[in-house]
């Protein structure tokens, strides 16, 4: 009776083992690999390989496996960089699987032996000598190629051994061997295999007699095709010469009418003449081609001719812009010194404010001025030097910087450059940007500007370099150095009125094609939106509430066939939905711990309303609403302060060790930092801990001093036109900045009571109640 044995396996599909063999395949299954590892532990590396009926399946039973498998050991194994893991078996016997017995991770399976039968010798002599025969003639088609096989044949073999190396190098399909697994017989695996010999010779013979015909009736019938084909390549290959010479020489005279400085002028033909030489299917022909188009397409010596007439550009910038009055002052100083010198001033102008103020209009503005043509390059999130110097032409898909690119737009050598939110610039690993803008902006370098992808010097000298920028202190230093700053500040509700009526509505209009006595907007719903849906420092907001009214209307035209659209203050939330904000605070209560502070951020002016509670604790002090370390240290400012003069003030001292303080400013996912909240903070302390209230219509602005000072402060203009919007009727400011009150608009001034105080005993007389 066999012997029944037990043993780890893995299933492989679309490969047969072939004893006395080795066989090699990747596995990647879990089950797989956790019987491998078993055998290497438990068994001596011994295992089963199964093979599955169809490969297709990923999660196979045994119901899935033939009846035959081979006893196999493990002889290499390594990882692949996919996780699987590529074995070497070495292929021992053919074995007959009896029952499987599947564990949670692997198969195990019994098995019995499956010796060979030997046949009759003589039968099996004469079938050896066929096999061999066949085997030596015909080895290099009827076996895979790089195998040993005749080596191993004429050193002496066994007869089964030699039929089971025959097999596997035979050029036969995988699934077909399963057949010389299953059969016991040596003899009749002999004949199996003669007979796919015979097959496989048979096929290969079909295939090279089929060649042959191909081939004959391609030189037959396809002979003159393949001569015409030669003849239009030829033809073609003349045409592209032809065309290429055309194109060197219409290059050329490009390069030659462009008036390049002397230098450049030798670079390009030098290009030129490698271009020439350059055949046109390699990569190198087109880069140089791209080189030469931008050398030409660059400005070297066309200029526009200015208009020198100051009052035109007084009168441009006054159609084109309400207020602004003293930024439009400056900007025709700047001009009428370039006017008078004929020259480019030596500082660059930077215009300064919260966004939709007017910075780029007023750039494009002062172009169409002067008669120039303008050209904007945004500067917004660069990061790489080369954005600005370009690329070196070393680099495949090199381009020039944003500089040269711009001027190559303009056409002309003197365009208005506007280099746009030059404040957002950035650095990392592959450069500094704004080091490079340095060369860029100061006009002791500009002449003779370096650009990586141009190779050559550029004369940027004659162009009007302005720039934009949100907010100041995130300009570098040395960068700041080179600009003259003009500050544009937040506009006040009348100057938004007057913008909406001059100039948002008449853009608007055109914009969505309607007439002027089809929409009719009241004054006053124009101010209603402003004061409760807008809250912002220019007009952005606005000009989108003006274009939904228009869109809103003409859909009322459109449905119900009406001739005009009247909005008044009635029907205004038909048309762009409930109020968003309220500004009127003068309903609201006095309150205690509650205190309105005005801020500056780079949108402009804000209220910063400050709230101061107590509870008992340990005298700790708690800080919410994301405040920056500067407003940090101002609360712990004003806490100490109050502290130190708690008798003088009517407090407990006890107060502060039983309790503690805690300081919060609304808004908490609003990042908020400053040093102009102090006699804010102060003031809330004191009104908290004294349990006094505080006037609801008083705001306050300024820094404190641990000795109750009154330090001055920054933007008391925009401070100022906040406060205004907010509703409030007095504001509280420290002594030094009475300097600045000419700054705030008439129409802000005649709303506000403004005193100036310079101790914070000051600040509490006129807020606290």
């Amino acid at each position: 009776m066999d012997t029944i044995k037990s043993l780890p396996a893995v299933a492989v599909r679309g490969v047969v083992p072939i004893p006395n063999n080795d066989f090699r395949i990747e596995v990647g299954r879990k089950i797989s690999l956790k019987a491998i590892e078993v055998a290497e532990k438990e068994f001596a590396q011994h295992m089963i390989i199964l093979i599955q009926k169809n490969p297709l399946i990923e999660e196979p039973t045994k119901d899935d496996m033939e009846e035959y498998g081979a006893l196999v050991k493990v002889g290499m194994k390594f990882k692949l960089p996919n996780g699987n893991f590529k074995l070497k078996f070495n292929v021992i016997e053919r074995v007959k699987i009896t029952n499987y017995a599947q564990e949670s991770k692997y198969f195990i399976v019994d098995y019995v032996d499956s010796p060979n039968i030997i046949g009759e010798t003589d039968e099996e002599l004469t079938l050896v000598k066929m096999v061999i025969e066949e085997v030596t003639k015909n080895a290099n088609v009827l076996l895979e190629a790089n195998n040993n096989i005749l080596d191993k044949i004429s050193q002496g073999v066994t007869t089964d051994i030699l039929v089971d190396i025959v097999v596997n190098a035979l050029k036969i399909n995988e699934v077909e061997k399963y057949k010389y697994l299953e059969e016991a017989s040596v003899n009749n695996r002999l004949k199996m295999l003669l007979s796919d010999i015979s097959h496989l010779k048979m096929i290969i013979d079909l295939e090279k007699k089929l060649n042959d015909e191909v081939k004959k009736s391609i030189d037959e019938n396809q002979k003159e095709y393949y001569l015409r084909e030669k003849m239009r390549a030829i033809q073609n290959e003349l045409g592209d010469k032809a065309r290429k010479e055309e194109e060197i020489e219409e290059l050329r005279e490009k390069i030659i009418s462009a008036k390049m400085p002397l230098l450049v002028e030798e670079k390009a033909l030098q290009e030129l003449a490698r271009l020439q030489s350059t055949p046109a299917q390699m990569a190198e022909s087109s880069i140089i081609k791209t080189y030469l188009d931008f050398l030409v397409a660059l400005p070297w010596y066309k200029v526009s001719e200015d208009l020198n007439d100051l009052s035109k550009v007084q009168e441009s910038l006054d159609k084109n812009h309400y207020g602004l009055e003293k930024v439009k002052d400056r900007i025709v100083e700047y001009l009428a010194v370039k006017i008078m010198t004929n020259k480019n001033p030596q500082t660059i102008l930077c215009l300064v404010g919260p966004p939709g103020v007017g910075k780029t209009s007023l750039a494009i503005s002062i172009a169409e001025a002067l008669n120039r043509k303008f050209v904007k390059q945004s500067l917004g999130g660069i990061r790489d030097e080369s954005e600005i110097r370009g690329h070196r032409r070393t680099y495949i898909g090199a381009l020039p910087g944003r500089i040269l690119n711009g001027m190559k737009q303009a056409g002309t050598m003197n365009p208005v450059f506007l280099l746009d939110e030059i404040d957002k610039m950035a650095s990392d690993y592959k450069g500094d940007p704004a080091s490079a803008m340095l060369e860029v902006l100061d006009p002791e370098q500009n002449s003779k500007f370096s650009d990586h992808y141009l190779e050559e010097q550029y004369d940027l000298s004659q162009v009007l370099f302005i720039t934009t920028a949100n907010y100041l202190e995130n300009i570098p230093a040395p960068l700041r150095d080179r600009m003259e700053i003009v500050e544009l500040s937040s506009y006040t509700e009348h100057e938004k009125f007057e913008i909406a009526r001059r100039h948002l509505l008449p853009k608007q209009l055109e914009a969505h094609g309607l007439k002027e006595n089809q929409f009719i907007v009241d004054d006053e719903v124009i101010y209603y939106i402003i004061q409760h849906y807008t809250r912002e420092a220019g007009v952005r907001e606005l000009n989108r509430y003006v274009g939904a009214l228009i869109r809103k209307s003409i859909k009322n035209i459109l449905i119900n066939k009406l001739d005009s659209v009247h909005i008044t203050r009635q029907n205004v939330e038909e048309y762009v939905g409930k109020a968003k904000f309220t500004h009127n605070i003068s309903d609201r209560k006095d309150r205690v711990g509650v205190v309105t502070g005005l801020a500056y951020t780079q949108y402009g002016g804000d209220t910063l309303p400050v709230e101061v509670t107590y509870y008992k604790g340990t005298g700790k002090l708690v800080l919410t609403g994301k405040l920056g370390d500067v407003m940090k240290e101002s609360a712990q400012t004003a806490l100490s302060f109050v502290k130190a003069n708690a008798l003088k003030f009517g407090i407990e001292p006890d107060i502060f060790k039983d309790n503690d303080v805690h300081i919060h400013v609304p808004e908490g996912a609003v990042p908020k930092d400053g040093p102009s909240a102090g006699v804010t903070m102060a003031t809330a302390i004191y009104s908290a801990l004294s349990n006094k209230l505080v006037k609801n219509n008083v705001g306050m602005t300024g820094e404190i001093t641990l000795t109750g000072l009154v330090l001055p402060i920054g933007g008391l203009k925009e401070k100022s036109i906040a406060a205004h919007r907010s509703g409030l009727n007095t504001i509280l400011i420290p002594k030094e900045n009475e300097r600045d009150i000419d700054d705030i608009p008439t129409e802000v001034k005649e709303k506000l009571t403004i005193i100036s105080v310079d101790n914070i005993l000051d600040v509490f007389a006129n807020a606290i109640k």
